[in-house]
């Protein structure tokens, strides 16, 4: 068995920075659509901007609103204004085939990273 990349959401924007929410990560429920990605699954969020990387649990936001906000103490390490990559793992015996979805600055879908 071995991990392998099953969803990635590639260099999207943080919108808001929320250090007083209980939760997560907010992100646009398109975009978890488009990748596959499920409420509450743990996902891999690595900053391009400062180069921070942690494991959130996710929280589906309004769909189609370009939401990716940093929620409770993940607020202090990734800001809004940075860019970042959310990852999602999947432990398999067969090599899948990942979903990466390219964003626009504004966090909307654009197309899939052809494979």
């Amino acid at each position: 068995m071995r991990w392998f990349l099953r969803s990635k959401i590639h260099r999207a924007h943080v919108t808001e920075a929320n250090l007083d929410y209980i939760g997560s990560v907010t992100i646009d429920l398109n975009l978890l659509e488009k990748t596959g990605l499920l409420p509450g699954e743990k996902v891999l969020i690595t900053s391009v901007t400062s180069g921070a990387r942690l494991e959130r649990y996710l929280i589906s936001g309004e769909k189609n609103s370009g939401v990716l906000c940093m929620n409770g103490p993940t607020a202090h390490l990734i800001k809004k204004g940075e860019i970042v990559v959310v990852m999602g793992f999947e432990l398999s015996d067969e090599q899948i085939k990942a979903k990466v979805v390219i964003v626009d600055e504004k966090n909307k879908f654009t197309d899939y990273l052809p494979q």
